[in-house]
C-alpha cells in the first residue's frame, strides 16, 4: 500500500539528508506506490533531482515491471546515463520493454561512450531503429564505434572533443570555448589535441598549459608530441593498465592510420578496472563473472552446475586414491581422521599461491621474465611453511593418538603436499595462461586435485611403508 504525502515526505527526507546512495525501505515503497498510480508529478516531486548514480540504485531496488515505467513517466527528465550505474541485465530488462521513441531520446543526449553501451545491449533489430532514428553524423560516429570489437577502447571511447590544428594560438583556443555552444563541447575534458589536415594527432597541450601560455603562442610550441595514446581495437583491460602505470586521467585514441578517432578518460577506466576486479573474485569462486543478482533462476543454476560437475568429476579422482588404501585405512583408524587434515591444509596453501598468481598475471607482473624466479621462491615458502605445520601437527598427531611414529609420517606427507600445493598454485596458473584460458576461471579445480591426490596420496603411502601395512 502507498505511504501518504506526510509519510512520503519522511521517507524523501531521510534519503536526502542520509547524504548516501542507501534507499529506505519505506522511500522505495512509496515510488512504486507512485507509479503504479502513474503518478508522474509525484514521480518528479521525489526522484527528480536525483543523481544518476542514486537513480540506478533506485532502478535495482524496484521491481521488474515497475523500472520501465519509472522511465516512461520521468519523461524527459529521465537521465539515461543512470542506466550506466546499473548491472547488465536489469539494463537489458528496462531496455527490452522501452519503445522505440524513448530510446532515440535518451540516447542523443548521453556521451557517444554512454550510448554505445545502451545501444549494445539492443537486438539488432531494436538497434537498427534506434540509429536510423538518430541525425546523420550521430549515426555515423556510433556506427563506427560499434564495428570495433566488444570490450575494446573503440567501444569505451568518447568522440566529442577539442582538436585544433598547429598553427592555432592559445588565445584562438581559449576564444574557441567561450563563443561554442555547451552542445559543441565535452562534458568534461583535459587537453586539447593538436592534428594535421589528415586528421592524424600530433601531440596534445593540457588545459593547465593552454592558461598558462601567452595568448600569441601557437599550440605546436607548448604542446607534447610523444602524448600516450591506444589504438581503438586494443583490448579495453590493456588501456586501464596504462592508466595505472601512468597515473593518466584521458588517453588519446587512434585508428590504425594514426588518425585521432576519440578519447578515453578516467571515469570510464574505473569502470573497466572494476569490473575486472569483480569478473576476477567471482571466477575464483566458480560463478560465471556475467551473474549478477537480478538474474534469472534457473539461469544462474545451470551456470553453477557446470562449474559444480567439474569438481565432482575431481573429486572422484581423490576418492580412487582413498579406496586404493581401503586396506590401510581399514587396519589404522587413524589414517582416516589425519588424512583430511594433509591434504586440507595443502589446499589452503595452494590457494594462497593459486590467488597471488592469478592476480599478478592479470596486472602483468608475472611473466616469462621472471616466472621461474617466482616459482623457486613460492616452492621455498611452501618448504618452510611445510616443515613448520610438518612439525606441530606431528606433535599433536602423536599425542592424540598416543602413537609416536604418527610425528616423522604426517610431517613428511604435510611438508610434501605443502610443497606440491605451492608449486601447483603457481604452475597451473601459467600453463592455463599460456594455452589462452583465463586462468581465474581454470585453475581451481586442478589445484585443488593435485592437492587432494598428493596429501591422501603421500599420507597413506609414508605410512603403509612405515608402519609395514598391507
Amino acid at each position: 500500500m502507498p505511504l501518504d504525502h506526510e509519510d512520503t515526505a519522511t521517507a524523501s527526507e531521510d534519503f536526502r539528508d542520509g547524504g548516501t546512495a542507501s534507499l529506505s525501505p519505506e522511500f522505495v515503497l512509496d515510488v512504486e506506490g507512485a507509479i503504479a498510480l502513474g503518478d508522474a508529478a509525484r514521480i518528479h516531486e521525489l526522484v527528480g533531482d536525483f543523481h544518476e548514480a542514486d537513480l540506478g540504485a533506485l532502478l535495482e531496488r524496484l521491481s521488474h515491471d515497475a523500472r520501465p515505467r519509472l522511465v516512461e513517466l520521468m519523461g524527459a527528465d529521465f537521465d539515461f546515463t543512470a542506466l550506466m550505474e546499473v548491472g547488465e541485465a536489469t539494463r537489458e530488462e528496462i531496455l527490452e520493454e522501452l519503445p522505440v521513441k524513448t530510446l532515440v531520446d535518451g540516447v542523443r543526449d548521453l556521451e557517444s561512450d554512454d550510448a554505445v553501451a545502451i545501444l549494445e545491449a539492443l537486438e539488432p533489430k531494436e538497434q537498427a531503429e534506434v540509429l536510423e532514428a538518430l541525425p546523420a553524423q550521430e549515426r555515423l560516429v556510433l556506427r563506427r564505434s560499434l564495428d570495433y570489437p566488444e570490450d575494446s577502447a573503440g567501444r569505451l571511447m568518447q568522440t566529442t572533443l577539442i582538436a585544433a590544428p598547429p598553427f592555432w594560438t592559445a588565445g584562438r583556443v581559449l576564444d574557441f570555448f567561450r563563443e561554442s555552444g555547451e552542445e559543441n563541447l565535452p562534458e568534461n575534458f583535459f587537453e586539447v589535441f593538436v592534428v594535421d589536415p589528415g586528421y592524424h594527432l600530433l601531440g596534445t597541450v593540457f588545459l593547465d598549459a593552454l592558461v598558462r601560455a601567452k595568448p600569441s603562442v601557437r599550440l605546436d610550441e607548448i604542446m607534447q608530441e610523444d602524448r600516450r595514446r591506444v589504438k581503438a581495437t586494443e583490448d579495453g583491460a590493456e588501456a586501464a593498465r596504462l592508466f595505472e602505470r601512468y597515473n593518466l586521467v584521458s588517453v588519446p585514441v587512434v585508428d590504425e592510420s594514426e588518425r585521432l578517432v576519440g578519447v578515453l578518460t578516467i571515469d570510464d577506466i574505473v569502470d573497466v578496472i572494476q569490473e575486472q576486479a569483480s569478473d576476477e573474485i567471482l571466477a575464483l569462486g566458480g560463478v560465471n563473472p556475467e551473474e549478477e543478482l537480478t538474474d534469472d533462476f534457473w539461469w544462474i543454476a545451470r551456470s553453477r552446475f557446470t562449474w559444480l560437475s567439474v569438481n565432482m568429476l575431481t573429486a572422484f579422482i581423490t576418492s580412487m586414491v582413498l579406496k586404493s588404501f581401503q586396506s590401510q585405512l581399514e587396519q589404522m583408524v587413524a589414517l582416516a581422521v589425519l588424512g583430511p587434515i594433509v591434504a586440507g591444509q595443502g589446499g589452503n596453501s595452494a590457494t594462497q599461491t593459486m590467488t597471488v598468481a592469478v592476480r599478478a598475471l592479470a596486472t602483468r607482473e608475472l611473466t616469462r621474465a621472471n616466472a621461474f624466479r617466482i616459482i623457486l621462491r613460492e616452492l621455498a615458502i611452501g618448504a618452510v611453511n611445510g616443515a613448520a605445520f610438518g612439525m606441530v601437527t606431528g606433535v599433536v598427531a602423536a599425542n592424540w593418538f598416543h602413537n609416536i611414529g604418527l610425528w616423522p609420517v604426517i610431517a613428511l606427507a604435510m611438508f610434501t603436499n605443502l610443497v606440491a600445493g605451492a608449486l601447483g598454485g603457481i604452475v597451473v596458473p601459467l600453463a592455463f595462461d599460456k594455452l589462452k584460458f583465463d586462468p581465474a576461471v581454470a585453475s581451481g579445480p586442478f589445484v585443488t586435485t593435485i592437492t587432494d591426490v598428493v596429501g591422501y596420496g603421500a599420507f597413506l603411502t609414508i605410512a603403509s611403508l612405515w608402519f609395514h601395512l598391507g
